[in-house]
């Protein structure tokens, strides 16, 4: 299971003790956080995410994890639930006043009426139901207690919210604001579960609906004020009705399957974000990126071509 927490470099500095007895050392650790400023051009994002990723490079070894790629995946991945998300919450904001000013213009309407029509009540002798109606009744009722799923096939309750696809869960857990990963407990078993803060009552703690692959479950910190947590599904064939057994349960029949893995995005967009992978290895191994082997090839190629010219000067940048 793979931490990512907020970046943040330790410095030890040694200070000599003030004791007359002996000489001593008292060793301290102090915590540097590294600024990171870049302007952005809405026509050109990636130009701004190569930035980073150069900033990145610098002054961490992350891309030189094996589960870098994937760890980015995760927070591109989260970063669009989010944002569809935001866009949803609108979209039933605008429907719910809508609603409300027809409601209200409704009304108005029953108001300016002159007259009002009076029915005499009809007295309806009661029948004492079958049991083929109370049994269904009865399933009827199993059927109301289960909620429609959100705009991500998942709830959102109380204490947190989950989205899912048939491969993944993820879960965000509010938590309050200027929480720092050291701060936070999480234990990502097989078939359990446990997400709170250190010294507090956990916020989740129970069975999983169904297993995970512990080794493929990540968390996250996302603003200082909440919990990001992407769960892998050992069966990647079913929908869960749930988080934790026990907790409220979705409609699996009103779920809307819809591809959400990143290996599903457009080739154009796929191929910048491998390229920005490969130009950052590069970069750090201290090899040419894409672009300088690119023009290495045309001027090879071009120098082929041309064997009357003399070419013992020029360099390959």
């Amino acid at each position: 299971m793979a931490i990512i927490s907020d970046f943040e470099e330790e410095q030890k500095e040694t200070k000599p003790s003030t004791s007359t007895s002996t000489s001593s050392s008292t060793t301290t650790t102090k915590k540097r956080t590294v600024s990171f400023t870049a302007s952005l051009d809405p026509s050109s994002p990636l130009g701004f995410v190569e930035k980073f990723l150069d900033f990145l490079g610098e002054e961490s070894d992350f891309l030189e994890r094996d589960t870098a790629e994937k760890e980015i995946a995760a927070a591109v991945k989260a970063a669009k639930e989010k944002r569809k998300k935001r866009r949803a919450a609108e979209a039933e904001a605008a429907a719910a006043a809508s609603a409300a000013a027809a409601a209200a213009a409704e009304e108005e309407k029953k108001k300016k009426k002159k007259a009002v029509v009076k029915e005499e009540p009809k007295v309806v002798a009661k029948e004492e139901p079958s049991s083929e109606a109370v049994e269904k009744t009865e399933e009827k009722s199993k059927s109301d207690s289960k909620r429609v799923p959100n705009v991500g096939n998942g709830l959102d309750l109380e204490n947190y919210s989950w989205t899912q696809t048939l491969e993944e869960v993820t879960l965000n857990v509010p938590v309050p604001t200027g929480t720092k990963s050291r701060s936070v407990v999480c234990e990502i078993k097989k078939s359990h579960i446990k997400v709170g803060l250190k010294g507090q009552p956990p916020i989740i703690d129970g069975e999983l609906f169904r297993p995970v692959k512990p080794d493929d479950c990540y968390w996250s910190i996302e603003d200082q004020s909440a919990i990001s947590i992407l769960l892998t599904k050992h069966d990647k064939m079913e929908w869960w009705k749930s988080i934790v057994k026990g907790d409220p349960e979705i409609d699996t029949q009103k779920v809307e399957p819809e591809s959400s893995k990143l290996s599903d995005l457009d080739p154009e967009t796929r191929q910048t974000v491998e390229k920005m992978m490969f130009d950052q290895r590069q970069k750090t191994m201290g090899l040419p990126s894409s672009d300088e082997l690119q023009k290495q090839e045309i001027l090879k190629k071009f120098m082929a071509e041309h064997p009357e010219m003399d070419f013992s000067r020029a360099k390959l940048a």
